[in-house]
């Protein structure tokens, strides 16, 4: 017989049959000549209660069934009579696999703070706020990938070691087999020619330059994988290891760009509402941050459209004491696009065609030559959730953008190349997927919505 899943044993097709189900016990409780078991197995936000009679013959298993022992057990699936749950299990068997000491269990039942269980990650996904957030993450990932293939997009693997900069910010790890206690000098300088790779390397920041190469040969990649950011940010919005996703698409344009997004965000709404009700409930009910119906709404309706420069005209009509100025020319802050998503706009909006001096040197320059076909999408609660662009494709405006910027021209003839050969117009987009789930589960700390944070000074398990 094989075992169960608990979210496949709470139905009206196993009533009555006899079962396996293995998980982790949550408590422990005796009453007249009755014990209950409520044990986990982290596949649904339900747990399951088990009955065991004192007449049973495994009666004697239940003093070692403590708060988080692991447990296999053999019995029939009832209908409850008690009230909160559908289903028992009624137990023939018990087999403990794994003991547990109570007095030492961290896990108790009673509330923890967030800041303790991300001192005990490894233990903390066997609590109801963390099962819920990494199955919502989950579900989140496939959607993604469920989206790009049914649209012919390709996923493609770009290299976690790299020797660019993508973004130009300098926020790099870098990636070497030098002998830090005897480094090798040339004219006083490390001499990288000895190192493993014969030159500076370092952990990527984006997968972007190398989609882009894909999708001038593929038509329509997208990358999912680790990015890093050597960034000594202690926020609630920043992580040193994260996930990205980023599509890149051949013969596109920035209008072509807002409308992937855009589907892209829906799709995903609306994905994580059918999947995953239970655990969004749970985590609205719990800590009030989240709501379905907003989640709902927003997987049914239309981004605003507006241009930096009217952006910047509406903060400064506002009557905010934002911490930071608004002035044409600076880059928007957080609390700049919350106030257009909550305030002016009351939904999401894209925010388009920013000043070259604020974004990246590969984004398309426009006709007025001081602002680039750049966007950014912007939901309630949050600000920026996605940053995009139409990318350079002409080669001298290019190369142009490079040296006002002071990026390397020799390091990146192969990203020229594509300008050089066969050049088209494209576009594409980065969304942190980490950034996703923090605001669809509404948690405050983006330490909380990835299994083991990286972050400065953080490097545990």
């Amino acid at each position: 017989m094989e075992r169960v899943l608990i979210k496949e044993l709470l139905s009206d097709e196993y009533i009555g049959r006899q079962v396996i189900v293995c998980g982790w016990v949550r408590t422990r409780r005796e009453s007249k000549g009755f014990a209950f078991l409520i044990i986990s197995d982290g596949s649904s936000q339900d747990t399951l209660q088990v009955v065991v009679s004192n007449e049973a013959n495994c009666f004697e298993q239940i003093q070692k069934c403590n708060t988080g022992a692991s447990v296999k057990i053999k019995g029939f699936l009832r209908e409850s009579p008690a009230k909160g749950q559908r289903y028992e299990v009624e137990a023939q068997e018990i087999e403990v696999i794994g003991e547990s000491d109570p007095e030492k269990y961290p896990l108790q039942k009673k509330g923890h703070t967030l800041e303790f269980l991300r001192e005990i990650s490894h233990l903390r996904a066997r609590t109801n706020t963390f099962g819920a957030i990494f199955r919502i993450r989950n579900v989140l990932a496939n959607a993604i990938h469920n989206f790009f293939q049914d649209r012919g997009f390709l996923w493609v693997h770009t290299p976690i070691i790299t020797s660019s900069d993508c973004e130009g910010a300098g926020e790099l790890f870098s990636v070497t087999t030098l002998d830090f206690k005897n480094i090798p000098k040339k004219d006083d300088m490390v001499d990288y020619s000895r190192d493993f790779f014969g030159k500076p390397a370092y952990l990527t920041v984006s997968g972007q330059l190398e989609a882009e190469f894909l999708a001038l040969s593929l038509g329509k990649v997208y990358t999912f994988g680790p990015t890093f950011r050597a960034e000594n940010s202690n926020t609630t919005r920043h992580l040193s290891e994260f996930w990205m996703i980023e599509p890149e698409m051949a013969f596109a344009d920035l209008k072509d760009d807002m409308k992937l997004a855009e589907d892209f965000l829906r799709y995903l709404f609306k994905e994580v509402i059918i999947k995953c009700e239970k655990e969004l409930l749970f985590l609205q009910n719990q800590y009030k941050r989240i709501s379905l119906d907003e989640i709902s709404k927003l997987s049914d309706t239309n981004f605003n459209h507006i241009t930096y420069t009217e952006a910047i005209s509406e903060l400064k009509k506002s009557k905010e004491n934002f911490q930071f100025t608004v002035d044409w020319g600076k880059d928007l802050q957080s609390e700049h696009e919350k106030y257009l998503t909550d305030k002016v706009i009351g939904g999401p909006v894209i925010v388009t065609d920013y000043p070259k001096g604020v974004k990246a040197f590969y984004m398309r320059l426009n006709n007025d030559g001081i602002t680039v076909a750049a966007m950014d999408v912007l939901v309630p609660k949050v600000g920026e959730i996605i940053g995009g662009s139409q990318r350079e494709e002409r080669l001298e405006i290019l190369e142009n953008r490079m040296e006002e910027i002071g990026i390397s021209i020799e390091n990146l003839q192969w990203y020229l190349d594509l300008r050089r050969f066969g050049t088209v117009p494209h576009a594409g987009f980065g969304l942190g997927f980490e950034r996703l789930v923090q605001y669809i589960t509404g948690m405050i700390n983006i330490r909380d919505v990835i299994p083991c944070p990286r972050a400065p000074g953080e490097i545990g398990f």
